[in-house]
Parts: C-alpha cells; structure tokens; sequence
C-alpha cells in the first residue's frame, strides 16, 4: 500500500428518521459542551457491475466537498469497520484499492454507481477538556443511481460514531436518539440505501443452521477483511488461517446440514487456501519457538551462530511460501472461492434444519472425538500422527463450542475453555514434534559445528515424550 495511505478504525451507529425530523439538544451528553458545524459533501461511489464490493458489505467512495476529500474504502471489521483513506480527487480508483480489491471483484473492472449530495450537520461531543466523545451528525441526503436510467431518491438520517469515547456512550446516546423517534437503519449504507438493496434477512437463531449460519458469516466476513489486509502487505497470516479452521469445522462437525456436493467442494478450496497460508504461517511460529529455546541454553552450549543460520533458512522458506500467497491471491481459484463465501452469506444452502437445541449433541460428540484419539494414540511409532489429529479434533471442538455459545451459555464457555486448553497442550507438542524435524535437517546442512543443533534436537524430543 502506498506511503499516503491512512487507516482507521470507526465504531458507530445508524438511524433512519423521518424528513421533517430534528435533533433534540445533546448537550446533557456533552460535559464540554456542543460543537456544532454544517458541512456539504460530494460522494461518488464506485463498483462493479454486478456490485461485488456492497454484496461484499464494502464501501469505496470518492469524496468532494468542505471535509474529508478523497479517497475513501471501508471494510468490515467485527462489531466495527476499519476505514482506508488515500488523497486525491481524480476519477480514476487509485492502484492501492484497485489491488486491495481485487479479490472481492474477482478482477471486474470498477465504475461510479451512484453519487450522492449530503447536507451534513455535525454536533461534536466535547470533553471538559475540549477532546472530541463522539460526533452526532444529521445528514439530508440526495442521491443519483448511475446507469441506463438515473433514479433519484431523498432522506433524512442520523449516526452516532465513536471518537475518544467509549462503547457505554455510545449505547447511551443510541437509546437517546431512539426515544426521540430515531430507527435503526433498516441498510447498512447510504449506498445501500440509494439501490435500493435489500436488508439482509438475519438468521433464525432457533434453528441449527440459523445459528451455524450466523457463525460462517462471520467468519467470511473475516477471511474478506484479511483478503484484503494481506493484499495491502499486513501480516494477517494468523487470522485467515484460523477463520478458514473455523469454517471448515462447522462444514465438518454439521456438514449434514448443508448441501453435500457443495460442502465438500468448499471445503476442499478452505484446505487449500489454508494449506499456503499455512506455508508462511508456520515458519513464523517456528522461528519464535526456537529463538525462545535457545535463548535458554547455557552460553556454553551454544556453538557458532546458531540462531542466525536458523534465521536464514527460515526466512528463505518463508520468503518461497509468501510468493506462492502472493501468487495464489490473484488466481481464478481464490477469486472463485470468495465468491463461494460469499453465496454462503447470501443463501445458505440448507438441506436439512434442526432445531438450535440439537448443538448440544454436536457439542458432545465432538467432544468424545477427541477423547477417543487421545485414548486410542499408540505408544512409539505412529504417536505423534495420533496426537496431531486429536489436536485437530480439539480444535474443532472449540469451535463448535464458539458456534454454541449464543444457545448453551455458560455449558458452550466451559466447554470451550476446556477445548482450548487440550489443544494449546497438544499445540506445544506438536510445535516440538515439527522443531525437531526442522533441526535434524538443519543440523544434517549446517556449515558449522552442528553441536547445539544437536542438543536442541535432544531437547525437543525429551520434551515431545515428557
């Protein structure tokens, strides 16, 4: 991403009111008083034609006007959303979002959908210090949607958003608006709400796929927002890999509920992108894991330089495994498997619902998986195979406890936190299980005494039987 690239974090809320609506005085949530501005912007919004970026829940606008002028993307970030901001005012999408988005497009072309014109009044919440709380601001807004035939629409809305203040504020303010006749906003955006799109229908929460479902959502959202990061140059390494575990557990644990064929093939394109992901990922958490061990040998014992031919070779197979990210980012495969999330946002493909109750059998069979390959782990060879794949059964299983929260309560947390620790002691040994495999092969190329690649070894397999 370029050097003018800016990036923040918003956290606020929308409301829809009516057009002859007014804000009532908001000082009483203001202990330094109210700044008050009135502002005119110009925005044109920018997609492709079959609008991949709003079905994607982004945003990406060129902005003209008294404030906040240029570019502008923002991505979905959790409860939140995390906006990047470049200069300019040209009409041509700047090469750093036209990259950033690349993904989510599948590599469609871009061009303005709409623009809008917003009468913006802003009340700034002040501190007694005079720093920002949060800012309420009263849009009238006037929008064109670009194409064969123009349409225009009008509206009144409101936004309450985050400054220096917290999340408690921003709820208060939030029941505040709505005792004075504030909704919330029945779309996610003004561009949303300028074509006219359809709220997304939220998922039942009484039946199991409602409650899959909404865990998958999220869980897309995230491998959007990290698709995104990585194509950027942000380490998300971890993130992605472990929102493509988390899909691909439920695709695993409730697979009965979805469609079998696509299931299947969707899972097998997560393991893929999980796979190099994991190429990189791997080499980093190697690299931590010996510094930390050798950082507690005797000096004595450690013979030559060590930790930099460990350094080198790691860093040259990371540096192999990011290129082949790199590559596979761009491909018709990943641009397909995007797509495929995102079909799964927009419909899953059910066929046969339960009720929400029914995650407690889930639960405990998963549970009981991963008793039973502890239990069935042989001795001497084959071992470390065996404990490998409880360790994945654990994962899955803390997953589903995750997915089960919101309809077992405290019995899905327990769960949880039991799951994790198992898969945190097996992760250790597995992460010992790999060091000794990359020292014997080390030490076997070292160009130098190979004695404390040989007492690491020792140590790793001491540790692994331990």
């Amino acid at each position: 991403m370029g050097d003018d690239a800016q990036e923040q974090r918003e956290r606020e809320l929308k409301f829809d009111v009516p057009p002859d609506w007014e804000l009532p005085d908001p000082g009483k949530h203001a202990p330094g008083g109210v700044e008050a501005q009135h502002v005119h912007l110009e925005t044109t919004y920018y997609d492709t034609s079959a609008r991949d970026l709003l079905r994607h829940r982004l945003t990406l606008r060129r902005r003209a006007g008294d404030i906040d002028t240029g570019w502008q993307l923002k991505v979905p970030d959790r409860d939140a959303r995390t906006e990047i901001r470049l200069p300019g005012n040209g009409t041509a999408v700047p090469t750093d979002l036209r990259e950033a988005t690349l993904g989510v497009r599948g590599g469609a072309a871009l061009r303005p959908i709409a623009r809008l014109v917003t009468e913006r009044d802003i009340h700034r919440l002040l501190e007694t210090d005079g720093g920002v709380l949060a800012e309420i601001v009263v849009d009238v807004v006037s929008a064109v949607q670009l194409g064969e035939s123009a349409q225009i629409t009008r509206w009144r809305e409101v936004e309450v958003e985050l400054v220096k203040g917290d999340e408690p504020l921003l709820q208060q303010v939030a029941r505040w608006l709505r005792k004075g006749g504030a909704v919330p906003a029945a779309t996610a955006s003004k561009l949303a709400r300028a074509l006219g799109s359809e709220p997304a229908t939220p998922r039942d929460p009484s039946t199991l796929a409602g409650l899959a479902g909404a865990y998958l959502d999220a869980q897309a959202a995230e491998m959007v927002r990290t698709d995104i990061a990585l194509r950027r140059g942000h380490n998300e390494i971890h993130d992605a890999r472990v929102a493509t575990r988390r899909y691909r557990s439920v695709l695993r644990e409730l697979g009965v509920l979805f469609d079998p064929e696509r299931a299947a093939a969707l899972d097998i394109e997560l393991k893929h992108f999980a796979d190099t992901l994991g190429e990189v990922r791997d080499r980093q958490v190697l690299r931590a894991h010996l510094d930390k061990e050798l950082a507690k040998l005797p000096p004595a014992l450690v013979v030559g330089p060590v930790a930099g031919r460990i350094h080198e070779l790691l860093a040259a197979e990371e540096t192999d495994a990011t290129v082949l990210l790199a590559a596979q980012l761009r491909t018709k495969r990943h641009y397909a498997l995007l797509a495929e999330l995102r079909a799964w946002r927009e419909q899953l493909p059910v066929v046969d619902d339960r009720p929400a109750a029914d995650i407690a059998r889930v639960l405990r069979k998963a549970e009981r998986k991963v008793a039973r390959r502890l239990a069935a782990a042989p001795e001497g060879g084959g071992r470390d195979e065996a404990m490998h794949r409880a360790r994945k059964a654990a994962k899955r299983a803390r997953y589903v406890a995750e997915l089960a929260r919101p309809e077992l309560g405290k019995r899905a947390k327990t769960a949880r936190t039991r799951m994790k620790k198992t898969q945190d002691r097996l992760g250790r040994r597995h992460d010992r299980v790999v060091a000794a495999e990359f020292l014997l092969r080390a030490g076997a190329a070292a160009r130098m005494n190979g004695f404390t690649f040989g007492v690491l070894y020792a140590h790793e397999q001491s540790r692994t039987a331990d």
